[in-house]
């Protein structure tokens, strides 16, 4: 007993030393997190788990090759949008224009690359340009006039859809050209075997380094550290993982080459909200601003900081999506876009009350609704069904946020 009430012990840093944790205190550790309301990724990822055996049970086809390639493709566009939502959402406010941002984005696009024959990558630079713009915009109305997130994005959602309708002219759909960089990309291109399982071995060393890394550092301020053990156990599941979903994947077409891209920006995203001071500033302004702005933080800036990154990751994913589409169109962005962008950020963990989530929401949530979609397709059956299925997954998400809320708040971990 008198171990367990003793001060965590420093370390030279070696395996196995007195403070480190191993696999069987990581696992109690992981269960007392969830008794105290941090749920984590579990709820999302045996959510996914239930529909992925679910539709394959219903439709042997869904779990091939050939459809997980697809799904994976199909993923990227609302899942780059989304990756924008969430960081909204973590300094609690939200944003209702992510849709038609990425419409108007996409319809610049085409218009200066076809119509007025720009270099692509010029007109992706003019579009995102436009994007970051707007994102200034709407922090300047909210940080100096102190108008609510939801009806700023709300007149731009509005303001913006009529801007792209101006932008396509009466032609209201421009085709852009099959054999075009931009196009290609999003539809032909994919890593090479090699290339591919040489990035799922980086991702697991990059995954065993970074952990390592944390571990000697807390190891230093007398904290308990994981174990040598367990950070390599972590990273070869890590490796074998993707090694067994990139063989897979090669069966058929193999990874594409803008799945890498989403995957990039979700790591990216998670670096910055995790290892930096930025980061920390935004979950502290998202779990209490008046906390944070008597800490010194630049509230305002981070604010403004939100709002940019999200119209800039609408506008990249509205472009991916013209891009896959090979067309933009008076539907670009429209529909369900908006909604299954701030669903899939919700859906994959992201708090709707700020201070809670990470950019992997993102990619889990995005999973969550692709797999419903493409599912139910296979099954022939129409969009009816998937907006009552995406709907009740959403309703449980925001259940079970809440209710992780209140337990966390119980336990003094609010």
């Amino acid at each position: 007993m008198s171990d367990l009430m003793a001060p965590p012990r420093t370390g030279t840093g070696l395996p196995g030393e007195p403070g480190d944790r191993g696999v069987r205190a990581a696992l109690a550790a992981a269960a007392d997190r969830v008794r105290g309301g941090d749920l984590g990724v579990a709820p999302v990822v045996g959510g996914l788990i239930v529909i992925w055996t679910v539709m394959q049970i219903l439709n042997p086809v869904f779990l091939s090759s050939a459809n997980l390639v697809n799904l994976a493709l199909e993923c990227v566009p609302v899942g780059v949008i989304a990756l924008g939502v969430v960081f909204m959402l973590l300094v609690g406010q939200i944003d209702l224009s992510v849709g038609s941002v990425s419409g108007l984005s996409a319809a610049v696009v085409a218009v200066l690359f076809v119509d007025h024959g720009w270099p692509f990558w010029l007109a992706i630079v003019a579009a995102v340009a436009l994007a970051v713009v707007l994102g200034w915009f709407y922090a300047k109305v909210f940080n100096r006039l102190g108008v609510p997130s939801f009806v700023i994005t709300l007149s731009g959602l509005l303001g913006w859809l009529g801007l792209q309708l101006w932008v396509l002219g009466p032609k209201g759909s421009i085709n852009l050209p099959f054999d075009s960089r931009l196009v290609t990309f999003a539809q032909l291109d994919f890593l090479p075997a090699w290339l591919a399982y040489a990035l799922a071995a980086a991702g697991a060393a990059g995954l065993y380094l970074t952990g390592r890394n944390r571990a000697v550092q807390r190891r230093r301020a007398g904290l308990p550290a994981t174990a040598e053990r367990t950070l390599v156990l972590r990273s070869v599941a890590l490796l074998a993982g993707l090694v067994l979903a990139v063989w897979y994947l090669n069966r058929d077409r193999g990874v594409g080459w803008m799945f890498v891209l989403f995957l990039a920006l979700v790591l990216a995203t998670h670096y910055v909200l995790s290892r930096t001071k930025y980061g920390k500033s935004v979950y502290a302004v998202g779990g209490n601003v008046e906390a944070a702005r008597r800490a010194g933080i630049n509230v305002k800036t981070v604010y403004a900081s939100a709002f940019v990154m999200c119209t800039t990751l609408a506008a990249i994913g509205g472009i991916l999506a013209a891009a896959r589409l090979a067309a933009s169109n008076q539907s670009s962005g429209g529909g369900d876009v908006n909604l299954n962008a701030i669903a899939a950020a919700v859906i994959g963990g992201t708090s709707l009350f700020g201070g809670r989530g990470n950019a992997f929401a993102a990619l889990l949530g995005i999973l969550v609704i692709q797999s419903i979609s493409s599912g139910l397709t296979l099954l022939n059956l129409d969009s009816s069904y998937r907006f009552m299925v995406t709907g009740a997954v959403l309703l449980l998400a925001v259940a079970l946020d809440s209710v992780a809320r209140r337990s966390r708040a119980s336990h003094g971990r609010a």
